[in-house]
């Protein structure tokens, strides 16, 4: 993995914390790209990250504080190092 992809953004420390795939805690969060019921897009300070699944909900967002608290079925969590309004097509963002 080259050394620029590894290299962490400053900031404070990033942490996930998954219970029972129904309750998420993401800190280290700088942003919110979007969001609906089956998915959130979040900037953090370890790229951006991607939670689908379904009845999501932010339940509490402190941007200050850089936490997101999610409640409902979590499917998956993904993270990439790509900005999330460039890397999807214009056809991909009309039909979520």
């Amino acid at each position: 993995m080259p050394e620029e992809v590894r290299r962490r953004r400053p900031g404070p420390q990033h942490r996930l914390v998954l219970v029972d795939r129904e309750s998420m805690t993401v800190e280290g969060v700088m942003n919110v790209e979007s969001f609906d019921d089956e998915e959130i897009v979040l900037e953090t300070n370890a790229g951006v990250l991607t939670v689908a699944g379904h009845d999501l909900h932010i339940r509490q967002l402190s941007l200050e504080e850089g936490v997101i608290e999610i409640d409902g079925y979590v499917e998956s969590c993904d993270y990439s190092d790509e900005n999330p309004t460039r890397s999807r097509g214009i056809l991909a963002r009309l039909f979520r």
